[in-house]
């Protein structure tokens, strides 16, 4: 049963298994705020998660404006939740603008929340409005509620001493309570939040609260009178244990402080400010009690270096960027391959070219990560699925890292580092032990001496005695470690690195359908964020028979060794990529059989109803 019919027709059988709820307003109404608050919430209710932040790119865009608006996605319930949702049962509008730019993700039927004090002429016209759409009709097929919440926050929050305009910054809470109400969520856990946080300023806690409040009897006043009526949405069943929602950022960094510990070696992260990369530096420099050193560099070829300095050193270097920034460290990727050194680089991916569209999702830079440097310079790729897992593959990034003396690179995206579920928390002392040792022997000691199995090369850190070696960006001897012109040996040298890096698939887990049979008709195929909304695709499809398979790619560069032989066994190859059709050109490199890209480059994740067509489409209808 629809979400929309349960608070809508009240006494209806059926209780629907989730919800999707989309809250717009301008940058400054604090809807990402908001849909922090109601995440939480709903995650101690026990209901699985997805969420979207979908911040504006313009930096100050002028207020009211559709350049300016913020929103944030959420789909909750009681179920396995794999995607924000292809469209939202609920939209709160906080300004015209909003409404606007968000309308076309209401499903037909949803309903819109709409402040309506701020659809006034001036505030319609900078929206680009000719007339008011809550009273000219365009809005027939949804359910409209139409509330001065402004006017109702300024009500609620008239007892306390705060001027009209800290008055009016309390309307986010006004309409969360509405919210709260609409889905039988409790208040306490955000009233403490607010405590919390307003700890040293209790009048705007408590205004806050009076408006959260005031939201919510609203919703039991109007329930009879507008035909609205509030909806439960069960618990989701999940393995026992504790968890908490995460971000892929807030993985990825926890990530690299767990690998540190299970590899015995310091981290000291070393970034450049970028956006949506920034966020793990934050998460990173919160953990200083763990050891954990952050070093916030002049640019970006400063941090790359850096990290490279901190891996010649002995410690686990790491940095984060997005593709403007991995451009930048290129060269130095360059050295960190020449030199043979493990550094672990993040690139939080967001559309491109160039500046691009900075707060929209991709995964534009496959390219960039596999073929992206000068010369022959051959790294392990990998890529997270979604924000819980960006802590596993951030770890296995730094397993190969120190075992093959390699950088590696991580491939997360915008959508992944602010998305946030439910994670698990994992127990360390079952998380795998990833440590290797020093080189301490000068017995023979080369630099590029080799390990017989890996052709890693030995790690010897400066100072110790007898190991004293240079390395750099200039061609080494194969034997001996100095400077070397030599034709043949730079032959050796570029096929050695090679062969390294191509020798990691032994090392790795055989691939695996995730869903569908090996001779399946056909073969859908992902990476990255892409998995939740083709896991529910691939899903749907075969619930109505359809004859398709779901494999999705950890590793991107080298392949898992059985990847070419399980793809072959599909009739056909869809590759679903917010790209062009990056994963298609790398397969086809690689030997794999044939395959059919399907792009989406609009800075939104895929729908699975989009998924769907193209899958039905493959089939025959």
């Amino acid at each position: 049963m629809p979400a929309t019919q349960c608070f809508a027709q009240h006494g209806q059988g059926g209780v629907p298994d989730s919800a999707v709820v989309r809250f717009a307003g301008d940058s400054g109404d604090g809807i990402q705020l908001l849909g922090d608050q109601f995440s939480l919430t709903s995650a101690i209710a026990g209901n699985a998660i997805s969420t979207f932040p979908d911040y504006p790119s313009e930096v100050r865009a002028p207020q009211g404006s559709t350049y300016g608006v913020s929103a944030f996605q959420i789909q909750f319930g009681g179920r396995n939740i794999k995607t924000i949702g292809d469209s939202a049962d609920v939209l709160i509008a906080f300004n015209p603008a909003a409404l606007k730019t968000n309308l076309e993700i209401l499903k037909p039927g949803g309903l819109i929340i709409a402040d309506q004090g701020t659809f006034s002429k001036r505030g319609l016209k900078k929206a680009g409005y000719e007339t008011s759409p809550l009273t000219d009709g365009s809005l027939e097929g949804y359910r409209l509620l139409a509330i001065d919440i402004t006017k109702q926050t300024l009500a609620a929050t008239a007892p306390f001493d705060l001027s009209k305009k800290d008055k009016q910054r309390c309307k986010n809470f006004w309409g969360l309570g509405l919210i709260f109400w609409l889905f039988h969520q409790k208040r306490a856990t955000t009233t403490a939040w607010l405590d919390r946080k307003f700890a040293k300023k209790p009048e705007i806690a408590r205004a806050n609260i009076a408006a959260l409040n005031a939201g919510h009897a609203y919703g039991e006043n109007i329930e009879a009178s507008h035909e609205l009526y509030s909806c439960h949405i069960p618990a989701a069943e999940m393995p026992p244990g504790k968890y908490r929602a995460v971000t892929g950022s807030q993985a990825a960094a926890w990530g690299l402080a767990a690998a540190s510990e299970l590899s015995g070696r310091p981290l000291v992260f070393s970034s450049y400010p970028i956006t949506p990369a920034t966020t793990i530096l934050h998460h990173l420099a919160r953990l200083k009690d763990l050891g954990v050193i952050t070093f916030q560099a002049e640019d970006e070829i400063a941090a790359m270096c850096a990290a490279i300095g901190t891996a010649f050193a002995g410690s686990l270097g790491a940095t984060a960027s997005s593709g403007p920034g991995i451009a930048l460290k290129t060269e130095a990727i360059g050295l960190a391959v020449a030199a043979e050194l493990p550094v672990v680089i993040i690139n939080s991916q967001r559309a491109g070219p160039s500046t691009g569209l900075p707060t929209k999702t991709e995964q534009s830079d496959l390219y960039q990560a596999v073929y992206g440097r000068n010369g022959d310079t051959p790294l392990p790729v990998l890529a997270a699925r979604s924000p819980a897992d960006c802590f596993d593959v951030t770890i296995e990034a730094v397993r190969i890292a120190l075992k093959y003396m390699t950088p590696v690179m991580m491939l997360m995206d915008g959508y992944l580092g602010n998305a946030s579920e439910p994670w698990l928390i994992p127990d360390m002392n079952k998380l795998p032990d990833i440590s290797v040792k020093n080189c301490t022997d000068p017995e023979g000691f080369s630099p590029f001496k080799r390990d017989a199995d890996t052709l890693a090369r030995l790690w010897a850190i400066p100072g110790t005695p007898g190991l004293e070696h240079r390395i750099g960006g200039l061609e080494r001897d194969y034997v001996t470690g100095d400077v070397s012109y030599d034709p043949g040996n730079h032959q050796k040298m570029s096929q050695i690195r090679i062969d390294k890096v191509k020798g990691i698939a032994s090392d790795l887990p055989e691939l695996e359908i995730d869903q569908g049979e090996r001779d399946a008709e056909l073969g859908v195929i992902g990476w990255g964020s892409t998995y939740g909304p083709i896991s529910r695709a691939v899903s749907n499809m075969r619930e109505k028979g359809a004859s398709v398979a779901h494999v999705h790619l950890r590793y991107l560069y080298p392949f898992a060794r059985n990847q070419c032989e399980i793809t072959s066994g599909f009739g056909r190859i869809l590759v679903p990529e917010m790209n062009m059709g990056q994963l298609v050109t790398v397969m086809r490199d690689n030997n794999c059989p044939p395959a059919e890209g399907f792009s989406k480059v609009t800075g939104r994740p895929f729908t699975v109803t989009e998924l769907e067509e193209a899958i039905a489409a493959r089939l025959g209808g």
